[in-house]
């Protein structure tokens, strides 16, 4: 195909396939038809092996109603070497609405179908997880409900309210994460808050003002510890899941 032709088709859809073309080549073909004679035009990344000239076998298309859709697909193809394309093809009218050329697009699905089962493959496990490593590892259970209750309610950490984050903290204490020793620094990163945050959190679950944390503590702020500031106790003194943080 020439970049100058008589044909006025050409001149006025050339730049539109070649833009289509450089957009999903290598792997869409575009051919454009010549709908009176039912033979291609021109192709733009061949691949089935046809070329100007050659017959398009598009059928009747005088027998389309004008009212009728110009645009159909996508719809499935099949080429001879196996591989599965999704087409569309558009019918392209003259000034009169009668049918002067289809265009068609054959997208070849095969990268993209390799490219989704690689991604399936890394995204799913492959083996149950080896419990006895794990049935000590608290931080794994304090992941596991804070990461499960995000992808629940389809927030991320920075939008989690009063209500979401004291809803985790009861799920935290019923698996027991609570009660061990320096849980609540993790928990208190984990939920991108302050500890003294958390602390507050956890006496209003409990019912018991006044055990918040440590004196002097501030009641409600959501940003981490200044840098230096004393650690606050973490050793929750009282056994089981529902132990309070001692002063």
């Amino acid at each position: 195909m020439t970049s100058e032709t008589p044909d006025p088709r050409l001149r006025a859809w050339a730049p539109v396939c070649q833009a289509v073309a450089l957009l999903l080549g290598p792997y869409a073909e575009v051919v454009l038809h010549d709908a009176a004679r039912d033979e291609v035009l021109a192709v733009w990344n061949p691949m089935g092996g046809r070329g100007p000239g050659d017959p398009s076998l598009l059928g009747e298309l005088d027998a389309l109603d004008q009212a009728a859709p110009d645009v159909y697909g996508p719809y499935p193809k099949l080429l001879p070497d196996g591989r599965r394309l999704s087409s569309v093809s558009a019918v392209l009218r003259d000034e009169d609405g009668r049918p002067a050329a289809v265009l068609c697009v054959n997208l070849d699905r095969g990268p993209l179908e390799h490219a989704a089962a690689l991604l399936a493959a890394f995204a799913a496990p492959t083996a149950p997880r080896p419990e006895p490593l794990f049935e000590q590892d608290w931080t794994e259970r304090m992941n596991e409900v804070i990461g499960g209750y995000v992808r629940a309610h389809g927030r991320p950490l920075q939008r989690l309210g009063r209500e979401d984050r004291l809803a985790v903290l009861r799920e935290l204490d019923r698996a027991g994460v609570l009660a061990v020793r320096r849980a609540v620094p993790a928990v208190a990163r984990a939920l991108e808050v302050s500890r003294s945050t958390v602390y507050t959190l956890l006496a209003e679950l409990r019912g018991t003002p006044g055990a918040a944390g440590p004196p002097g503590a501030a009641d409600t702020p959501d940003v981490p510890d200044a840098p230096g500031s004393p650690d606050a106790p973490d050793v929750l003194e009282a056994p089981g899941p529902t132990a309070l943080p001692a002063d």
